[in-house]
């Protein structure tokens, strides 16, 4: 089972269903890819639960490409084949153990508190390997000691794929620190730092709706840009994944280009007092606000990116970007992305203005400055 599989994931978002392991699936018909893919429900809802019953059959699972590519409408059905089958951490944390000792690359997007670890995760657990951490990290952590235990010189690389800055070097730093907290044995800690290799990665790909039981609608763009490091094993060959020794870079344009983008929608949004349901694509059919929201992106913040060197790539960036947000198939809600609103503009629009003072630019950003100015003390 564990060789069929040597890719194991943890998480059963629709996301990597349409992301990761689309293109997984995609390489190896190519003949590009490590293998097939065992997924491993972390939590106990109960929508992962059906999603994970319903993994592995024949005829894999549908994912649903509709969007806007260069102009074109695109509706296709493709077809995920690389899921080998569906595991649950605390039902079968036998096979996930087998399959973790051997595995090559480690797959994760646990969502937003994946990373929190739990008060119930303590030393003795170290102790028996038989019982399942709750949190994702100590999981990980006991995988990864009872792996160095049975083969120490194995190397691994390890893809976190949630929407957390240097989530790679994040996720290290907190197993690391269980390991400390533990007391594990310096020779573990040797192999955290040198055989394992946590990858800083950027996943871009919005999946609207899930097709039930197992399955995704996601649009056509779609980018897995991976910092390069020594030693990374990659799961596949594809050419939406992106090997890069600037990650930056591409964190920077969908941060500043796309996220702010929508932030600016969301601001508009809640100030203006829009319709309850308003999309995206209904929020670009305004004339008015869609000519707004062009003149952030081109007087506001491309003038950074050109500053910098970059302006020819940033506006090639948003005409991907203005095509996305014109989806005619997408229903993607601003009353979702205004959610946590607040610290979304501190990440998202906080920066480029500082950016353009730092630059010594003499930009005014008026709209950006007075999205700003209604941050709640």
């Amino acid at each position: 089972m564990s060789e069929a599989t040597p890719i194991l994931q943890f998480g059963t978002s629709r996301f990597l269903l349409a992301h990761a392991d689309l293109f997984v699936s995609e390489a190896l018909e190519a003949g590009k890819a490590l293998g097939k893919i065992a997924i491993v429900q972390t939590t106990g809802n109960a929508q992962s639960a059906t999603r994970i019953a319903a993994l592995g059959k024949p005829n894999g699972y549908p994912v649903r490409i509709r969007g806007l590519k260069n102009g074109v409408a695109v509706d296709e059905e493709r077809r995920g084949m690389a899921v080998a089958f569906g595991l649950s951490a605390n039902q079968d944390w036998q096979t996930v153990r087998e399959i973790a000792s051997v595995a090559k690359v480690i797959i994760s997007n646990t969502g937003d508190k994946g990373y929190e670890l739990d008060s119930d995760d303590t030393v003795e657990l170290a102790d028996d390997f038989t019982r399942a951490p709750k949190s994702f990290p100590a999981k990980l952590c006991l995988l990864l000691l009872e792996r160095w235990q049975l083969h120490p010189e194995s190397e691994i690389s390890i893809f976190p794929c949630e929407l957390i800055p240097r989530n790679g070097d994040r996720l290290k730093d907190i197993v690391r620190g269980l390991a400390d907290s533990w007391q594990l044995p310096a020779g573990f800690t040797f192999y955290l730092t040198e055989k394992c290799r946590f990858a800083n990665s950027l996943v871009d790909r919005i999946v609207s709706e899930p097709i039930e039981p197992v399955g995704a609608v996601a649009e056509p763009y779609a980018i897995w840009a991976v910092e390069n490091q020594a030693g990374l094993t990659l799961p596949c060959v594809h050419p939406h994944l992106v090997l890069t020794d600037d990650l930056d870079h591409y964190e920077n344009l969908k941060l500043y280009l796309l996220n702010l983008g929508h932030s600016y929608l969301a601001e508009r949004w809640l100030v203006d007092a829009r319709a309850k349901h308003e999309t995206v694509r209904e929020a670009m059919a305004d004339s008015d606000l869609r000519a707004d929201l062009e003149a952030v992106w081109h007087e506001e913040v491309l003038p950074l990116f050109a500053a910098d060197g970059l302006g020819t790539e940033a506006k090639t960036y948003v005409d991907h970007v203005r095509e996305r947000f014109l989806n005619p198939y997408l229903a993607h809600r601003l009353a979702d992305i205004a959610s946590n609103h607040d610290e979304k503009k501190r990440r998202r629009i906080a920066p480029v203005i500082a950016w353009a003072e730092k630059l010594g630019l003499n930009l005014p950003q008026t709209r950006l400055r007075a999205a700003m100015a209604t941050i709640k003390q």
